[in-house]
């Protein structure tokens, strides 16, 4: 999956994001810290060898964002990881994973403790120092963490914590803006619920589906992750395991059953098509949009086609703006749309982009989102 090149540059001016490296490999830490200060908006603040050197650092060091290795000697990652968010709650953490099963299914589990996202690691020194893919994701996900963590009301510098000194730059102050303009609930019961997510997707569909557990709504439940292959399997256990729904990749041609939930599997956009009284499943390999296979948009739009007013569309946390024009979609052919609050978004992108594209007919914390879900899937 490739990132958004807007992201590469956001928050360049100004007090730059800082970055702590935490990898056993003297190398990678050599060749991340050469990619990441390469841009002005970054600025690696402490690079360690394990776990254990990460806590100690962390306790005299302010840092917005952590890039954590999972397999470490002395302490690993997932070892590491609750004890460095005990130490500071907001700090925005990312790990480091290969994309294996194994690396997937702990990459899911350290976004169930805490983790805000995970980046693949290359599979050669050569791939991490001339790899472009790597370099805009790494240096995306990087800041838009990063600029999220300093407007997180829980980010206070510790006493003794090193700082380099961040030139004060007069601004005149903004005018708040205007809270994005909603649209009137439709009427109609859904037949269907799609959900797109990306950055702190995985975490908001946990808490989302964990509350609205299997069995208290009839309707499908469609949602498209951006992820690649592998951790979408990965992630469709997950979600079966905390929540009790039955979800599972979707498959090329299946027909859509209600009271499951089908995962679009990476590199691959998932959409539906009619055929005959039924719905299927169909997977493709379009080229990707907003930068992402698989894409909330093309998701979006196939469920309006399908269909049209009995959809309710939803966009969770992520980077970017995919979902936005898919909502306008859905709401041309009658259906609703609901988006997260930037206070609970890991990154208010996606579905800030679509509360500001003026498709919302409610924009909702996190743990109002399910409650929403069920009253506008249930009610007679």
């Amino acid at each position: 999956m490739a990132l958004d090149p807007t992201y590469s540059s956001a928050g360049a001016a100004g007090d730059p994001v800082r970055v702590m490296i935490v990898d056993d490999s003297a190398v990678v830490r050599g060749l991340v810290t050469r990619i990441l200060e390469e841009d002005s908006g970054v600025s690696v603040v402490a690079s360690v060898g394990n776990g254990q050197m990460a806590l100690t650092t962390l306790e005299r060091t302010d840092v917005d964002v952590i890039l954590l290795d999972i397999e470490m000697p002395v302490m690993d990652g997932l070892t590491a990881l609750p004890k460095l968010l005990k130490i500071d709650p907001g700090a925005r953490v990312i790990m480091q994973s290969t994309l294996t099963l194994k690396g997937a299914d702990v990459s899911l589990r350290a976004m169930e403790a805490g983790a805000a996202d995970y980046i693949p690691k290359p599979t050669s020194t050569r791939d991490l120092a001339g790899g472009m893919d790597f370099k805009t994701e790494l240096l995306g996900k990087v800041k838009a963490l990063g600029q999220a963590r300093k407007r997180d009301p829980r980010r206070v510098q510790r006493p003794g914590a090193s700082t380099a000194p961040r030139p004060v730059v007069p601004r005149p102050a903004a005018a708040p803006a205007a809270p994005p303009a909603l649209r009137t609930q439709a009427l109609e019961i859904p037949d269907i619920i799609a959900i797109g997510s990306s950055t702190g997707g995985p975490q908001a569909l946990f808490g989302l589906l964990g509350t609205m557990r299997a069995g208290t709504v009839r309707q499908p439940i469609l949602i498209t992750q951006h992820m690649p292959a592998t951790f979408t399997t990965i992630l469709a256990e997950h979600i079966s395991r905390v929540s009790g729904w039955d979800a599972r990749e979707g498959q090329d041609g299946e027909v859509i059953t209600g009271g499951r939930v089908y995962i679009a599997p990476g590199d691959f956009h998932m959409v539906v098509e009619t055929k005959g009284a039924e719905r299927v499943i169909r997977l493709n390999k379009n080229p990707p949009e907003n930068f992402c296979r698989p894409a909330v948009d093309p998701m979006f739009r196939s469920i309006a086609a399908a269909y049209g007013k009995r959809v309710l569309a939803c966009v969770l946390t992520g980077m970017g703006a995919d979902g936005a024009k898919g909502g306008q979609a859905v709401v041309a052919a009658g259906g609703s749309v609901i988006a997260q609050d930037e206070a609970t978004s890991v990154v208010w992108g996606m579905p800030g982009a679509t509360a500001n594209a003026g498709v919302c007919s409610a924009i909702l914390p996190l743990p109002e989102v399910a409650p929403w879900i069920m009253k506008l899937a249930t009610r007679r």
